[in-house]
């Protein structure tokens, strides 16, 4: 179809000798070990054309399978630019959207109608519930999500419900729902993901006439990120490769970190030895980083047994070295990460081109807030802010209840939720009772009869309990009430992926615990009922307030705190002024599309991304690596290839950081750094603060004296360190002159307009932008002065 086309292709200049060993490989199966940043796209779209150009093959001989719809289209693209070709006639695509193709061609074979409908995530838990519902089955007994997780699982192993193992009760009554489930969706003449992948590897297994066909057709298949592939993946690649086929995998190793999702790493290892591969080419040559990043990466890597091996080189020179900081707390460590943002986009560092990783979403809230105080933009990569998560704000509905019993907006988000039987037809007549009576959904509860009557009688019993019994406590305990008795954690633990919900759950008790330390509440201040004068008490412990514990509790009126309608003169219940502040949270400072902003997202959601600046935050045992990895070897080395991940997203400086002590679960815990520190190289590595340095101060990090860590000029490849000023008690005498611009941990930044006073009673009225204008006593204050 083309004509021969000499070694010196132009498709073959631009490559390096490896990628063209690779691009040019007879027609065997191969495994090409593609390192981060070496350029694998490049090598995989180059493959196809050259296969094309040396007439090897046709378009439509062309099988090319990759894990996005966006590298399908972005290899489509590439083609189209390389050669004269219609690229829409080859099958290059997702395993998903390839099967789906297949099954459209022959679904009469797959006893499909031609017109079979694809069921989504929410849409195959739907049908699930149907079943359910249908059969009379105990949702609490089997939740619908862990049913859907189950039935997914069996079919990712190849498992029909005939072929699962059976050992017990439970077991047989789950393979009963999954058989009851198949039935229903042949009926209705639909599939779910795993379906199209397990009905298309069916086909290809036991009809030979099919299976051949599409063997002689796809002489050559090439395989992206191939150690993703799951079980059935795998099989589905060997059915389809026979005897004179060759299978072309690209994949790295070191990159594999979605065991969670099924992926086999070992399916590397497998393919290597069963399809007897004589070619493994590695793509070593690093495009991306400088090599004091990827030296690090390697280091780290090496420490991995099972692994096929490979290091990782670029022409690029030593470049920064990677900056170390330890923090006396997680919120001084989100403090000292938002200083040097804001340094670095004064050096006209691209706010889209510094990233924030962290292991667990959770760990997203305390570099929200400053990131929120101090005015800075920013995104959340592949998910929600803290505050709009479903869980916090379902969290946050039943508080708000707590507070406001007659607040319909949060009633209908939580009455059925977790499920409790309330559905939209008792809902329907509870809304027509309340518009019937002028009153709130909770008030018209009494005048709904029937079972829906009942189910809402039951649900303002828990609120209306759960207000009783959360009086006389503190923010923190009103939540930890609030959390076990509304059902959300059982609800999550029942969750494939609830983990991750329950430590965004737990993590807003820290939230809670850290605003009223922040707003002078103290952490024991307790919530009273209202007096009749219309004022809030607090009541603290004498402990609390640095008295005698064998002291009786007293009461007085609450500190000094100026509310978000401060011009009203009223006084908020912790609880109310922390439900106020979720709500400013979360409503501002989120980027708008198009604007310029920094980068947060999960280490698992930054895999195949970029920057020129990377912070990967939070590495402390038990935390990254996680918990849960550190009984598992195999666990471990996986935590290991997501910090391989990590390091080689940055391209030209990488900061690393951890805390000695970090709020979990409302309390403080002290963290041992993660062993990762001790498998990178020292020569690469800058500490920015003293190794097993000693903090004094706050236990929360407020006003924290920092080592000053600025460089000179980012784009300075130079090391740098400013002298390191010890951490201060208070902050210095003064130094402050009206009209300075200053910067607060909470506030952000503001300019000086007023000072009076001197020592200890010395204060200063400062106008925030964002806040307004503010007295702060300075010796509590902390001011950091803006250059």
């Amino acid at each position: 179809m083309f004509p021969e086309v000499a070694a010196e292709s132009p498709l073959l200049q631009h490559l390096n000798p490896e990628q063209r060993a690779a691009v040019t490989l007879p027609d065997e199966h191969a495994l090409i070990l593609a390192g981060a940043g070496s350029g694998k796209t490049r090598v995989l779209t180059t493959r196809i054309a050259w296969l094309l150009s040396q007439g090897r093959i046709g378009p439509g001989n062309v099988l090319a399978v990759t894990f996005t719809n966006k590298a399908a289209k972005e290899m489509m693209t590439r083609l189209g630019a390389m050669l004269p070709v219609n690229v829409r006639g080859m099958w290059i695509g997702t395993f998903h959207g390839l099967c789906n193709r297949f099954l459209r061609a022959h679904w009469k074979l797959a006893n499909l109608p031609s017109t079979f409908q694809i069921l989504d995530t929410q849409d195959q838990l739907s049908a699930i519930k149907r079943v359910m519902k249908a059969n009379n089955v105990d949702d609490e007994r089997f939740p619908a999500k862990e049913l859907q997780w189950f039935i997914s699982g069996c079919k990712e192993d190849g498992l029909r419900p005939n072929m699962v193992e059976v050992r017990g009760e439970e077991d047989r009554r789950k393979v009963e729902i999954y058989q009851l489930y198949e039935d229903q969706c042949q009926r209705e003449g639909v599939v779910d993901f795993g379906e199209l992948m397990l009905r298309s590897y069916e086909l290809l297994r036991d009809n030979d006439p099919i299976r051949e066909h599409y063997r002689r057709r796809f002489r050559h298949i090439l395989i992206d990120e191939f150690q993703d592939t799951n079980k059935l993946q795998y099989a589905w690649i060997k059915v389809l490769a026979g005897e004179g086929n060759s299978v072309f995998a690209v994949g790295d190793d070191d990159q594999s970190i979605y065991a969670f999702r099924g992926a086999r790493v070992g399916n590397m290892a497998d393919f290597v030895r069963e399809f007897n591969v004589q070619h493994q080419i590695k793509l070593e040559q690093n495009y991306r980083s400088y090599s004091n990043i990827l030296d690090s990466a390697n280091e780290l890597i090496s420490h991995n047994r099972n692994r096929l091996g490979k290091n990782l080189r670029t022409d690029q020179g030593a470049g920064e070295p990677v900056r170390v900081y330890e923090a006396p707390t997680d919120m001084a460590e989100a403090q000292w990460m938002v200083e040097e943002v804001r340094h670095l986009v004064r050096d006209d560092v691209p706010k889209s081109e510094i990233a924030v990783l962290y292991r667990s979403n959770a760990q997203s809230r305390v570099i929200e807030t400053g990131l929120f105080n101090a005015g800075v933009p920013y995104r959340v990569y592949g998910g929600l802010r803290f505050f709009e998560r479903a869980e916090i704000k379902h969290a946050l509905a039943y508080l708000r209840l707590l507070e406001n019993p007659n607040d319909d907006t949060s009633f209908l988000r939580v009455v059925n939720f977790p499920p409790r039987g309330i559905g939209a037809r008792s809902v329907e007549q509870l809304q027509d009772a309340a518009k019937a009576t002028g009153s709130s959904l909770h008030d018209a509860v009494h005048k709904t009869t029937g079972k829906a009557g009942t189910n809402l009688a039951a649900f303002v019993a828990k609120i209306d309990r759960m207000r009783e019994e959360t009086q006389g406590l503190t923010l923190r305990e009103i939540i930890d009430v609030m959390l076990q008795q509304s059902g959300l954690i059982d609800h999550y633990k029942a969750e494939r992926e609830g983990a991750e919900r329950i430590e965004n759950l737990e993590e807003l008790v820290n939230a809670a615990e850290s605003f009223v330390t922040q707003e002078g509440f103290g952490r024991d201040a307790v919530a009273l009922p209202i007096d009749e004068h219309g004022s809030t008490m607090l009541r603290q412990s004498p402990s609390s307030q640095g008295l005698d514990p064998s002291l009786p509790e007293i009461n007085e009126p609450a500190p000094d705190y100026v509310p978000p309608d401060a011009d009203t003169g009223e006084t908020l219940s912790p609880l109310a002024a922390f439900l106020t502040h979720a709500a400013l949270e979360s409503g501002d400072n989120q980027a708008q599309a198009g604007q310029e902003a920094v980068q947060l997202m999960t280490v698992h959601s930054a895999k195949g991304l970029e920057f020129d600046v990377v912070f990967v935050t939070g590495l402390e045992e038990g935390l990254f690596p996680s918990e849960r990895s550190l009984a598992d070897y195999e666990g471990l080395e996986e935590e290991r290839r997501l910090m391989y991940v990590a390091i080689t997203r940055a391209r030209k400086r990488l900061y690393l950081s951890h805390s000695q002590t970090r709020l979990l679960h409302g309390q403080t815990r002290y963290n041992v750094k993660s062993r990762f520190f001790d498998e990178l190289p020292e020569h690469a590595l800058k500490w920015l603060t003293p190794k097993n340095q000693s903090f004094g101060g706050s236990a929360f990090g407020f006003g924290m004296g920092y080592p000053t860590t600025r460089s000179t000029s980012y784009k300075s490849s130079e090391t740098f360190a400013s002298p390191e000023v010890p951490p201060q008690k208070a902050a210095p005498a003064h130094g402050l002159k009206p009209g300075m611009k200053v910067f607060h941990t909470k506030f952000g930044e503001g300019k000086v307009q007023l000072l009076e006073g001197s020592g200890d009673d010395a204060r200063a009225k400062i106008a925030f932008p964002r806040h307004g204008e503010k007295w702060l006593a300075l010796s509590v204050a902390k001011l950091t002065p803006v250059d």
